[in-house]
């Protein structure tokens, strides 16, 4: 069974995430944050990865950490799934297309955490969500997954379309890159022996 449970409490959050990586892409997500919900389900049900999110965040004063430490708890909880990687296809890519809008993203399951992030927003906020916050969201997940992540926006106007595309783009490539190759068996998928 891959799956993880990342308990992560602090005293801006307090957080608690469930993954399972061989799911069927259900969810239960409660963030306070409702375009963030949204965002984090499209990557549950895309990438088919269960995931169960619960965020108590100090959101009376901003945003910032709870974006921040719920992509951290997540990415962790998706390394801890993952294990020693053995026999995973280990890279991913997807473009995602949505309306006017398309992203593409191309990821690693390296253990070698980066993130080139090529987007931007025309408005500060989507729902109640700062936009400024969606690249810090990318970056905090990829560095605790492990994970080298290339996401960009090729074009797009809809600020709502640009978002959800770049989720769905990230949820793809990571289904591909989880997925157990069978030709590989129970070798990891790296020269080194180790990811």
């Amino acid at each position: 069974m891959r799956t993880a449970t990342v308990q992560r409490t602090t005293k801006e959050t307090d957080i608690a995430i469930t993954v399972d990586l061989d799911g069927s892409g259900t969810y239960s997500v409660s963030t306070g944050i409702g375009f963030l919900d949204h965002m984090v389900e499209q990557l549950s049900r895309h990438s088919l990865i269960d995931i169960t999110m619960t965020v108590k965040g100090d959101l009376h004063i901003d945003q910032h950490h709870t974006v921040e430490d719920s992509a951290l708890a997540l990415g962790e909880a998706v390394a801890k799934a993952l294990g020693d990687k053995r026999g995973i296809a280990r890279y991913g890519e997807a473009h995602a297309p949505m309306d006017e809008t398309l992203t593409r993203c191309i990821l690693d399951i390296s253990g070698r955490p980066h993130c080139v992030w090529k987007s931007g927003f025309s408005q500060p906020r989507l729902g109640e969500m700062d936009t400024e916050l969606f690249p810090h969201w990318f970056h905090s997940f990829a560095q605790t997954a492990g994970i080298t992540l290339h996401i960009e926006t090729l074009y797009g106007e809809n600020n709502h379309h640009i978002a959800e595309s770049m989720y769905k783009a990230l949820a793809r490539a990571l289904r591909q890159a989880v997925e157990i190759d069978p030709r590989k068996g129970d070798t990891i998928p790296s020269t080194k022996g180790v990811l």
